[in-house]
This record gives structure tokens, C-alpha cells and sequence, in this order.
């Protein structure tokens, strides 16, 4: 059995792919971080839906690498996968908060192990790494403030 975070998301397929993961969620990092999968459902009662599919479906699974600080917005989190499959399963939302914890055998549509994916490459990963990012992610990492990172680039 394994634990699933689940997202009601606004953004596209090729918004979270190019990020590398869905972003800017007020949640549990640790508990979210345990989790083997990101089950992403669209929200599609907003001006700014992103994507075709109908509200409450679910169109992306991810395999969870790691939650990260978001890089849209200061104090919420990325939900970083290694891989990504898509899917097509209807009415997989309900409930008021944008984030829920679940097990994957409350999925019975999806057979988490049996999808196809595909590895993720975002593209921030191909413009390197900033020394912002990397201080805020040892920072959490290490449980010490930013401050305490110093970080020295000999070239």
C-alpha cells in the first residue's frame, strides 16, 4: 500500500512538466514528501484553468521526488516527480481543501504501478541550479535558517 498526496490543480500538463512538479501548496512538507505518488485533479471552476479537462478529474499521476520550496510563492511548496504518466479517471475530487492525503487503494481505477510514465527533465533543471534555490533547499534540509548556509563558488 502506498501513500498518495493529492492536488486540485489550475495549472497544464506543460506547466507542471516544465517546473518539474505541481507547485505553490500550503502543506505538510514532511508528510507530503513521504508519499509515493502526486495524484494531480484539475480545477476547472477558475478563470485561469489551464487545462481541457474537466473539473475534478484526475489527468496526472507523479512518482514524488522531493517537495521543495515553491518558486512562485514565498512560503508554499513544490511537489517535485521523477516521472509522470497521464491518465483520464472522472469525479476524483471532492471536499473544500485544494490538498488531501490518501491511500493508493482508494484509487481503484488507478493502477499506480501498471501506468506508463515518463521521466521528468524540467527545464529549470537545464538552466542549472540558482545559489537562492540551493541555500533554501539545504536550509530545509538541514532544518537551519538560510543564514546559516554560505555557499562559495571557486572558478
Amino acid at each position: 500500500m502506498s501513500d498518495v498526496v493529492a492536488v486540485l490543480t489550475y495549472k497544464s500538463v506543460e506547466t507542471i512538466l516544465e517546473v518539474g512538479g505541481t507547485q505553490s501548496w500550503a502543506l505538510d512538507r514532511t508528510r507530503a514528501a513521504r508519499c509515493d505518488y502526486v495524484v494531480m485533479c484539475r480545477n476547472a471552476k477558475t478563470r485561469d484553468s489551464e487545462g481541457p479537462e474537466e473539473h475534478g478529474s484526475a489527468f496526472l499521476v507523479g512518482k514524488v521526488k522531493d517537495v521543495v520550496p515553491s518558486t512562485e510563492t514565498k512560503g508554499r511548496w513544490l511537489i517535485l516527480v521523477s516521472e509522470v504518466a497521464r491518465i483520464d479517471v472522472k469525479d476524483q475530487w471532492s471536499g473544500r481543501n485544494p490538498v488531501a492525503y490518501w491511500k493508493d487503494s482508494d484509487y481503484p481505477e488507478i493502477d499506480f504501478k501498471a501506468l506508463d510514465y515518463e521521466p521528468v527533465v524540467p527545464a529549470s533543471s537545464q538552466k542549472g541550479l540558482t545559489i537562492a534555490a540551493a541555500k533554501a533547499g539545504l536550509a530545509i534540509g538541514l532544518n537551519v535558517p538560510e543564514s546559516a548556509i554560505e555557499i562559495i563558488v571557486r572558478a
